[in-house]
C-alpha cells in the first residue's frame, strides 16, 4: 500500500484546482500547471482536499499512485510559494552577475560564460557570488539548478567552482600531502 499516494493534498484559497477526467490544472498566484493522469489513478476533490484513488493494486498503478500525488502535491505547493535552489561560486575571482535576466559568470575561463533565462525561472543575485534560482515547477528548478552547476563543477583539490549553498565537498589531498605523510 502506497504511503504517500494515500496523504491527502491541502489545497489553499490562493489555490485553483480544476478536475476534466484524466487532466488536472493548477492555478496561483505563481503561475499555472496541468498534468495529464493514467487512467489507473482517480482525483477526488472534497472541500480543501485533493485524493488520489487508485482502480487496481498492481505494482505499476501503485508505484504510479505515489508518484502522480507528489508531483500534484509539488505543484499546487509551488504556484503558491516558488520553489528555490541557491548556488554559491566559490574561488579567488570568480564571480557571477544578473546582465537584464540571464547570468554571466566570471570562473576562470578565458572568456565570461553567459546562461540564458529559462522559461518559468527567475535568478536572484546576492553580492558577486550567491545565485538564488527560482520557479513554481519543482523539476525545472532542480535541472537548472544543476545545469548552473555543471558550468564549473567544484575542484576536488581546491574546491573552486559552482556548488549548492551549504554542500560539503570531500577534498583531497595533494601530491606534496601525500608525500610529505609517506616520508614521516
Amino acid at each position: 500500500m502506497s504511503k504517500i499516494g494515500e496523504r491527502p493534498i491541502i489545497l489553499s484559497s490562493a489555490v485553483t484546482l480544476t478536475i476534466d477526467g484524466n487532466k488536472i490544472s493548477i492555478k496561483g498566484p505563481q503561475g499555472e500547471m496541468s498534468f495529464d493522469v493514467p487512467k489507473e489513478i482517480t482525483l477526488v476533490k472534497e472541500e480543501n482536499n485533493l485524493l488520489i484513488k487508485r482502480n487496481n493494486n498492481e505494482k505499476k498503478v501503485r508505484s504510479l499512485h505515489g508518484l502522480y500525488r507528489q508531483l500534484i502535491g509539488n505543484a499546487v505547493i509551488g504556484v503558491e510559494k516558488p520553489w528555490e535552489k541557491k548556488l554559491e561560486v566559490v574561488g579567488t575571482g570568480y564571480t557571477v552577475k544578473l546582465q537584464g535576466e540571464d547570468l554571466v559568470f566570471k570562473i576562470g575561463y578565458s572568456h565570461l560564460v553567459t546562461f540564458k533565462k529559462q522559461p518559468g525561472i527567475k535568478y536572484k543575485v546576492e553580492g558577486n557570488n550567491k545565485v538564488t534560482v527560482e520557479g513554481y515547477d519543482k523539476q525545472m528548478v532542480g535541472q537548472v539548478s544543476y545545469q548552473i552547476k555543471m558550468i564549473r563543477k567544484p575542484d576536488v583539490y581546491k574546491g573552486k567552482g559552482i556548488r549548492y549553498l551549504g554542500e560539503k565537498l570531500r577534498i583531497k589531498p595533494g601530491k606534496k600531502a601525500k608525500a610529505a605523510g609517506a616520508a614521516a
